[in-house]
């Protein structure tokens, strides 16, 4: 029988890959972008720093690669096919709060997200931009292919008011974990408060179709 192999060079590499991006991430959910340094990933990975320069060549693709492996916005280009297929019946209804609902959920559970998205709005970084880019580029593609059609003759724009509640999604999950207070008198530190917002969510959506 052939013995698997669990160790060598190439193993080696991924696993410390991971390693120093779980590192990264430890340092950005504790301590924000401003604790970020190649001598902190490596001290909390316990590895040697050089290993960041072999393996992603720089601190900033280190956090590319941490960026890309964490990005909440988990539609790939190769999905949209499929999901405008899969809306075709409901013109998009159920997808639209789908999404909105998605993004609540992982804003408000996962604090290296909320990271992430305040690093984005409090530093101009390239690599933050390109990133917004890519998911600004899938999200037109299914903007495009599955609901500018139908509201094309009608009096209500979609692509504005989805703005609207994409960013208020944005800032009641991280004015509920940053500041912890309530919001409107909406608690979003409790279960209740935030199956209300998106019960609300939900209510909007309909609207918006009806």
């Amino acid at each position: 029988m052939v013995r698997k192999v669990t160790d060598g060079p190439v193993r080696n590499k991924e696993r410390t890959k991971v390693n120093l991006i779980t590192a990264m991430g430890r340092i950005l959910k504790e301590d924000g972008f401003s604790g970020l340094s190649i001598s902190r990933v490596a001290d909390v990975a316990k590895v040697d720093r050089r290993l960041i320069y072999d393996y992603f060549g720089s601190l900033e693709g280190l956090v590319k690669e941490y960026l890309n492996s964490n990005d909440y916005w988990k539609i790939s280009p190769e999905e949209v096919g499929d999901i405008v297929q899969a809306s075709e019946e409901d013109a998009g209804k159920t997808l639209a709060y789908t999404v909105l609902e998605n993004q609540f959920d992982s804003l408000i559970q996962n604090e290296e997200m909320r990271r992430i998205i305040t690093w984005g709005l409090s530093e101009k970084l390239p690599i933050l931009k390109e990133l917004d880019l890519k998911r600004e580029d899938i999200g037109n593609r299914v903007l495009s292919e599955v609901f500018d059609g139908h509201f094309e003759d009608s009096d209500k724009n979609f692509r504005a008011i989805y703005a609207i509640l994409m960013g208020g999604v944005y800032y009641l999950t991280l004015h509920a974990k940053m500041q912890e207070n309530p919001f409107c008198g909406i608690d979003l530190q409790e279960f209740s408060g935030q199956e209300e917002i998106k019960k609300a969510l939900k209510q909007l959506i309909d609207l918006v179709y009806s």
